[in-house]
């Protein structure tokens, strides 16, 4: 003898389980994502002498951490921005791990350094280098 359930009882407990599953989902994202450790960065772009250099194209790349919102996928996060005429670039708050950055200014040499965030602001001080005379063997 086999034994059928209603199809009413059936969909309703689909219906409480999904609804239970859907809960568990958006109670546990907030705490997960609250916990997660971030930093505010600012860069300061001058010169040797330390004068600030405008409109210099900063690159910050994102390249090592895990987050637990994500259940410990990697976090893949990108940003290219200009600093202003005091030669500084404010960031949005980063996930603390490693970044890459990079900065390109118009008569200097680009400037490329991974970091390690691990405080809640960090302030990174780049001085840029003038451009170096072109080698040849002929001379």
């Amino acid at each position: 003898m086999v034994l059928v359930a209603e199809p009413a009882i059936i969909t309703d407990m689909r219906i409480l389980s999904s609804l239970a599953l859907a809960l568990m989902m958006f109670a546990s994202a907030p705490a997960a994502r609250a916990d997660d450790p971030m930093t505010t960065l600012r860069i300061e772009v001058k010169t040797l002498k330390d004068r600030p250099i405008d409109r210099a194209a900063v690159t910050v790349d994102f390249i090592e951490g895990r987050s637990v919102a994500k259940f410990g996928k990697k976090i893949r996060k990108h940003w290219e921005t200009r600093s202003n005429q005091e030669g500084v670039v404010k960031l949005p708050p980063l996930p603390q791990g490693k970044v890459r950055i990079m900065v390109h200014a118009r008569g200097y040499q680009t400037f490329g350094e991974t970091y390690d965030l691990n405080e809640e602001e960090k302030t990174i001080e780049i001085k840029m280098n003038p451009p170096q005379a072109q080698f040849s063997v002929h001379q």
